[in-house]
């Protein structure tokens, strides 16, 4: 069986673990090294888990790759939390036509997460 698992590379771990833990509701299950400074942390979201890995020379705001997205209870809601959390809403949510609401936000690395919702 194979599985695939997001590591996002930050200059800042604890303000990004922060932010997906304020919007998201993430908790930590895993950090390495156990005492010390932080190297890579894992945090569980719903039954996925996403890597976080300390990278001081991490480019923050670069060209957009890879984008995570993930399943909420209420997008508009989130919105508020996004911002206050240190991320970035740059437009407005709107409803696609393939019966999702949808709000492209950015974290405060400048990654790209949308937030999704079946309507």
């Amino acid at each position: 069986m194979t599985s695939i698992q997001p590591i996002v590379s930050t200059p800042d771990l604890p303000r990004l673990r922060a932010f997906y833990q304020a919007v998201l509701g993430a908790t930590q299950t895993v950090r390495v090294p156990d005492e010390g400074p932080e190297f890579y942390i894992e945090l569980r979201i719903g039954t996925t888990a996403l890597g976080l890995v300390s990278e001081k020379d991490t480019e923050i705001g670069a060209p957009v790759r890879i984008i995570l997205s993930a399943e909420v209870e209420d997008v508009d809601a989130l919105l508020p939390v996004v911002e206050s959390a240190g991320g970035t809403v740059p437009g407005r949510p709107g409803d696609m036509p393939w019966g999702q609401r949808v709000a492209h936000v950015l974290d405060p690395d400048g990654n790209m997460l949308n937030l999704t919702r079946q309507i």
